[in-house]
């Protein structure tokens, strides 16, 4: 997985007001726990773009002070008329597994689709648990195989060193009838 630099300041004050004083200045406001102990800290808002705008699943390396962390984004708060960022919660990676989302892409060409059938993909994300280090940037799915109203579920999904979390029986992809679909050459 890949990572971006992130540094904030350690807060002195925690609470409501001085929250709202923080994020008139244009920081915003965070915490971070799930090692052995919790940090609350402050970091401006353009400090994010790279972090949270984008398709890509990263993990952070915090500065917080003299002291750097590894940590992955558990939860954002964003307004809910401006959509500006108000609150992002940090979990400390440790020596533990993680749980985090990882997204689907698709490669090759689908017979079904050659034939006329229209390609779905039912899930942008899948949920997977495992080491930092073992987790992959993306899933990659071949549909090569795939004619129309077949399908890739997740029991079909296979990745060394990490376990996925979803229901094995969720389908990612399928292969969906159209109209115009060249119907398969009678058996004579």
């Amino acid at each position: 997985m890949k990572s971006v630099s992130i540094s904030g300041s350690p807060r002195e004050n925690v609470g409501k007001k001085d929250a709202k004083m923080q994020r008139r200045n244009g920081l915003v406001p965070c915490v971070m726990y799930g090692g052995e102990e919790s940090y609350h800290f402050l970091v401006e808002e353009k400090a994010f773009k790279p972090l949270l705008y984008t398709p890509e699943v990263l993990y952070a390396d915090l500065k917080i002070g003299d002291k750097e962390f590894k940590a992955i984004v558990q939860e954002t708060q964003f307004h809910p008329i401006t959509d500006r960022l108000l609150h992002v919660d940090f979990l400390q990676v440790t020596n533990k597994p993680i749980s985090i989302a990882i997204p689907l892409k698709v490669e090759g060409s689908s017979k079904g689709v050659m034939r006329g059938g229209k390609l779905s993909k039912k899930v942008r994300k899948i949920k997977v648990k495992g080491l930092l280090e073992n987790i992959p940037e993306n899933i990659m799915l071949n549909v090569s195989d795939l004619d129309i109203l077949d399908s890739i579920k997740v029991g079909d999904v296979k990745v060394d060193n990490i376990t996925i979390l979803d229901n094995p029986a969720n389908v990612l992809v399928t292969v969906l009838s159209t109209r115009n679909v060249e119907s398969a050459p009678a058996a004579e």
